[in-house]
């Protein structure tokens, strides 16, 4: 488990391991989320299970289940609102790490440039070149003109 830094207070990583959490806590990281649907896991790898131990690790913890290309205007608004409430720093996770990176890129339309977006995501191992069209529509919608 390696954390990629898209922010000085959001980090994002493929699957982690349920001992992962504690190295998370040592970290420094406050908040965990949960991108992954619990439909794609087994018990022990379950929201409820990582919730468990995140509390017992004094994290906070948010189980926002992003299924594979269903991206919705709530589900950015829902990634928002922890992130405006959550203690940081926040580390979020799903099978590759990609979703979670997407929520971050579409939060971040409209307040940072694109060309910054895709170029932060890149450097943490995520191609968010796809995104462009939908980027710019979330920036748009706040309205700022790409």
């Amino acid at each position: 488990m390696e954390p990629r830094k898209l922010s000085d207070n959001f980090s994002v990583a493929p699957q982690i391991e349920p001992e992962d959490v504690a190295k998370l806590a040592e970290m420094g990281f406050r908040t965990l989320i949960t991108n992954r649907p619990d439909e794609e896991v087994d018990e022990e790898h379950s929201s409820a299970a990582m919730a468990k131990l995140a509390a017992k690790h004094g994290m906070n913890y948010h189980y926002l289940p992003y299924y594979p290309g269903e991206m919705t205007f709530d589900l950015v608004a829902d990634y928002e609102a922890i992130m405006k409430s959550a203690p940081k720093p926040v580390f979020a996770y799903c099978r590759s790490g990609t979703r979670s990176s997407h929520l971050w890129g579409m939060s971040e339309a409209g307040k940072m440039d694109l060309d910054k977006i895709i170029e932060t995501a890149a450097h943490a191992g995520y191609d968010h070149s796809s995104l462009i069209p939908v980027l710019k529509f979330y920036a748009t919608r706040r309205g700022k003109i790409l």
